[in-house]
């Protein structure tokens, strides 16, 4: 799979719906994780950070919205979107959810294409790209649909891997990503690369941002990584 793909974590303790979500998620073009109950999905995201969150609120020992509260709590997972699924169709139980932190919140037995329409809404506020998004950061403009970038209207040649670079850079501009980061979202988890592949790869990125002239976008951040602006 492509390291570009955004990670779904779906955390459903019925394995049979667990396994239609991530079935139907796969399809899609997600990747998926999956856990069984809220310890273990603590836990995958601390390994894995994923993209977005799908999780069901009953659940044994750790229910959802207890999940969900204490990864709204912590500054680094704050932001990772979270779509609640519950059976509790009360107005009241709703409104609890999203005051817990959710992001969404949709009611059982769901509609998977609608599940699936709302998993890319969330993903457009934080992994614009992948949705095939057009991103502009001053006079640059990426194309996510049809792969084209351009530099004060001029066209610029860009390897996969620059491509990728560039897009995570101007999802969150003035984000500094590590190399290790880096590494995770563009090359993948799976795939041992060595962190000064990422220096190298982004001297070609400032070459192929600079071939008609103008600033070099990318910064240096001295022992933290990079950054676009």
């Amino acid at each position: 799979m492509s390291a570009d793909q955004p990670t779904v974590l779906v955390v459903e303790d019925e394995p049979a719906q667990r396994e239609v979500l991530a079935y139907n998620l796969e399809a899609e073009g997600f990747r998926v994780s999956k856990a069984a109950n809220g310890d273990e999905a603590i836990l995958l995201v601390d390994e894995e950070q994923p993209d977005i969150i799908v999780l069901d609120w009953m659940m044994p020992n750790l229910s959802g919205i207890e999940v969900c509260r204490r990864l709204k709590m912590r500054p680094d997972t704050r932001a990772i979107p979270i779509i609640m699924l519950s059976a509790r169709t009360e107005e009241i139980d709703k409104v609890r959810g999203l005051e817990t932190g959710a992001d969404d919140y949709v009611v059982k037995p769901y509609s998977v294409l609608e599940l699936m329409a709302r998993v890319r809404t969330q993903l457009r506020r934080v992994r614009p790209a992948t949705v095939g998004i057009r991103l502009e950061f001053d006079d640059i403009i990426l194309d996510a649909e049809t792969h084209k970038v351009s530099r004060n209207s001029k066209p610029l040649k860009l390897g996969p891997t620059e491509f990728r670079l560039l897009s995570t850079f101007m999802e969150k501009p003035g984000r500094v990503w590590s190399r290790e980061q880096l590494l995770d979202r563009v090359w993948g988890r799976d795939i041992y690369v060595d962190t000064r592949t990422v220096d190298v790869h982004i001297g070609r990125l400032r070459k192929a941002l600079t071939q008609h002239g103008g600033k070099d976008p990318v910064r240096t951040v001295r022992g933290a990584g990079y950054a676009l602006g």
